[in-house]
């Protein structure tokens, strides 16, 4: 098992709004400074049909499709919230969808060689439109649903008009596929 190298204390290399880029060693590599992680919703409805977001990405200069995600406790007023409280806030937020019904499927790290983020997965069943969504006002967020049997197909077409796929979408997917009965 490989041991962890004896590095440095890690030095700020510049510290902004929302992110700050630490230097250690040879490593550089970026921290967020107003969050305490990051959830991810896979959203079914009771017709088997998975709820997705779509909005314009600027890091990656297109429009990208995702599972609803978000940010822990990246405001004053939710800082300290639990993992589940930032899932359900985020749901409903970004979708206008809630559910009663959630299992947590993993955590894992977003891209452990650029940074300390981790992201939990949840799985919400059964969700219900009960607001508007749409995202925050600096989000502009366009909801898709789609048959959960013809995610592949629907995303192919996306990829093919040009947009991005967030793999944090893949990754949702193939572990709520393993948790949901088959029908």
């Amino acid at each position: 098992m490989p041991e962890s190298p004896d590095l440095p204390p890690p030095v700020s290399l510049h510290r902004g709004k929302h992110l700050e880029l630490i230097g250690q060693g040879h490593w550089e590599y970026a921290t967020r400074t107003i969050a305490s992680g990051a959830v991810g919703i896979v959203a079914i409805t009771p017709d088997r049909r998975v709820i997705l977001v779509e909005q314009y990405r600027i890091p990656v200069g297109r429009n990208v499709i995702e599972i609803p995600a978000g940010l822990v406790g990246d405001t004053a007023e939710v800082a300290g919230e639990p993992l589940l409280t930032a899932a359900q806030r985020e749901l409903l937020e970004e979708t206008g969808y809630e559910s009663g019904e959630w299992t947590l499927l993993a955590e894992g790290y977003s891209s452990p060689g650029l940074t300390d983020e981790a992201v939990t997965f949840y799985l919400a069943e059964n969700v219900r439109k009960t607001g508007l969504g749409g995202g925050d006002e600096a989000e502009s967020i366009i909801v898709h649903e789609v048959a959960l049997d013809n995610t592949d197909e629907w995303l192919s077409a996306k990829i093919e008009a040009g947009d991005g796929v967030d793999f944090k979408l893949l990754a949702g997917l193939y572990l709520a596929e393993r948790r949901l009965p088959n029908k």
